[in-house]
């Protein structure tokens, strides 16, 4: 499944990568001449592009115009078992043009006609990679005409559709931005010395101790980029861009033939910070080993009781459940209720909006999103960036505080609460900016120690007179762990809908017994309603917080909804939750999921093993 879509999903990632570097108006001297193709189709577009339509007195003009592009420069190596199975080098330019017609109040985006939806994005393409001037203008000369009069034609489909409401929104369509200036050096790609054709076959290799692992793939991503963006209002932007990744997925069956999968990620922010090869083998054996730990281990069977999340399990769990609550933005109008219907099941609609002052988490519970954060107490985090992809800085934001909802993230689409962008517009390339987590920060005023978290835990368990309990150690991201498209549209096919009403796939689980302390993996599970409204009356808060850096898909259909937490390097955005484990009094837990599959008729061939 992740093969085909490598280099879009590449491109999807990076175009949403931040950058700390400070604002400065004057180009360096180069001999790019990308912005200056910009700047001066852009003065053509903004002074003389205009469309007359009959019997409509004044031509058509777009108040906005936004130029983006992104030259990407990528290697990515794909190993299996210690051999390899790809290894490419390549280097793209692709440009992406937006014209909007009305205005700030009432404009052409926004907008899912009964074509579908139209007037988010205008064209896009592929351009030369030599920087050259007069190719670029020519590109951007078509691609400007093409987003004006499709925004024309959706401004047109828009306003009728409005006009047949009985009460319309007195949301805006767009906020205001103030022009920034943000231009960098060109920089080279550094790719280091270090090997990595064999640094993949090396750590691949792994995986061969593993002889009931029927498939595996290691994938390294090493990416430098250059992001332009150009607006109509003065915002002018060229920003460096480096970041690298190693994801792994690995799958077998169990002896009832219900298939079985794991995965390992790690993210650094340039290639050189990757860990080395000794650091991902022990991240993968592993892997390997809870794979094969969960084949032996017996189906969950139904449950209703306490769950203890360890942090590990916690803060991917919270990325999940709290992506879509802090998005302040409204949803586009509809002309159909089907994709308001949509919206409701994958849980792309906040529950929080509306709720000012209100209390949405435990008293004492904090919550703050921080695009400036570079690390936590050491810890690398992958979501800084210091200007969004909408042109606008980065803020510090205070979500929640002492339980009580007091801000929500904002991009330039305003909300029933707030009008203004906060510097969270964040998108991959070819998608509306919608805003979304950078490094985000859950804490507490009042914790309590590992130990007394699980001996509360166990408490509970015992006034319950409970068999056992669950203990969930971590979650699932089935687009790292699967590794073929079938099985991930079977698992969304199943799961998707009720990502809403709050359905988390946790990947390893265990329970245990607390008269004696003895602890049983079993594999299969699935949450019911784990929600916004479950979290608002936790039993418990720890104070051993974990760094959890992901990836947010950028997926049509999965961006700014529940299943937003399941990415990928190749079509995800960057991101970081730091949270302790969490203790509830209950939840239900369904049991196992999977449906049987046909065994191998033969066992699996002996396997060398890693040198």
């Amino acid at each position: 499944m992740r093969r085909a879509e490598a280099t879009a999903g590449l491109i999807l990632f990076l175009i949403a990568l931040g950058s700390g570097a400070a604002a400065g108006a004057q180009v360096p001297q180069d001999n790019d001449h990308t912005l200056q193709a910009m700047r001066d189709e852009m003065t053509r577009a903004k002074t003389r592009l205009e469309l007359k339509i009959p019997n409509i007195e004044q031509p058509v003009r777009p108040y906005f115009v936004q130029y983006r592009l992104l030259d990407l420069e990528v290697r990515e190596v794909v190993a299996e078992f210690g051999t390899l199975l790809s290894s490419t080098h390549t280097r793209n330019r692709f440009m992406d043009v937006d014209a909007r017609v009305g205005s700030y109040k009432l404009d052409s985006s926004n907008f899912v006609s009964d074509e579908g939806f139209r007037g988010f994005i205008g064209p896009t393409g592929e351009v030369g990679v030599d920087r050259d001037y007069d190719s670029l203008r020519q590109d951007l000369w078509i691609a400007t005409d093409q987003a004006f009069k499709e925004a024309v034609e959706t401004y047109s489909r828009k306003q009728a559709y409005l006009s047949s409401l009985a009460r319309q929104s007195d949301i805006d369509d767009f906020a205001k931005g103030e022009p920034v200036q943000l231009v960098e050096a060109l920089e080279t790609p550094d790719w280091t010395s270090r090997n990595w054709d064999q640094e993949a076959r090396e750590t691949s290799a792994t995986l061969r101790a593993f002889s009931e692992i029927h498939e595996s793939r290691v994938t390294y991503y090493l990416v430098y980029a250059t992001e332009y963006l150009l607006t109509s209002e003065g915002t002018e932007i060229r920003q460096n861009r480096h970041f690298a990744a190693i994801e792994a997925g690995v799958s077998t069956f169990a002896n009832d033939g219900v298939p079985l999968n794991d995965f390992y990620a790690t993210y650094a922010t340039r290639p050189a910070d990757l860990p080395g090869v000794e650091t991902v083998r022990k991240g993968l054996n592993v892997a390997g080993t809870e794979l094969m730990t969960l084949r032996a281990a017996p189906p969950a069977q139904d449950y209703t009781g306490p769950v203890l999340f360890e942090a590990r399990a916690a803060a991917p769990m919270l990325a999940q459940v709290l992506g879509p609550a802090v998005n302040g933005a409204r949803p586009p109008i509809s002309f159909s209720p089907v994709m308001e219907q949509m919206l409701g099941n994958l849980g792309g609609k906040s529950d929080w909006v509306g709720r000012l002052g209100a209390r949405v988490l435990p008293a004492g519970v904090s919550l703050v999103d921080d695009p400036s954060a570079r690390d936590f107490r050491g810890t690398p985090l992958i979501g800084s960036y210091a200007v969004d992809n909408e042109g606008v800085r980065a803020q510090k934001v205070t979500l929640v505080d002492s339980g009580n909802l007091k801000n929500e993230l904002m991009s330039r689409r305003p909300g029933p609460d707030f009008n203004e962008s906060n510097g969270h517009g964040r998108a991959a390339f070819l998608n509306d900016a919608k805003p979304t987590m950078s490094n985000l920060f859950f804490s507490s005023a009042q914790t309590l120690s590992a130990a007394d978290l699980k001996k509360k835990f166990l408490d509970s368990c015992r006034a319950e007179k409970l068999n056992y309990c669950l203990v969930v150690r971590e979650m699932d991201n089935p687009v790292l762990s699967l590794l073929h498209q079938e099985d991930f549209s079977e698992l969304l096919a199943s799961y998707g809908g009720g990502a809403g009403n709050g359905d988390r796939l946790p990947l390893v689980v265990y329970r245990v017994y607390p008269e004696t302390g003895r602890e049983e993996m079993i594999r299969g599970s699935r949450i019911i309603g784990l929600n916004t409204r479950a979290l608002r009356n936790l039993a418990g808060i720890g104070n051993d917080n974990f760094v959890y850096n992901y990836m947010q898909s950028q997926n049509n259909g999965f961006a700014g909804t529940a299943l937003g937490a399941f990415g990928s390097a190749q079509v995800g955005l960057p991101a970081a939750v730091v949270a302790p484990s969490l203790l509830f009094d209950e939840l239900e837990m369904r049991g196992a999921r999977g449906e049987a599959k046909r065994l191998p008729l033969l066992p699996p061939p002996p396997m060398s093993p890693a040198k």
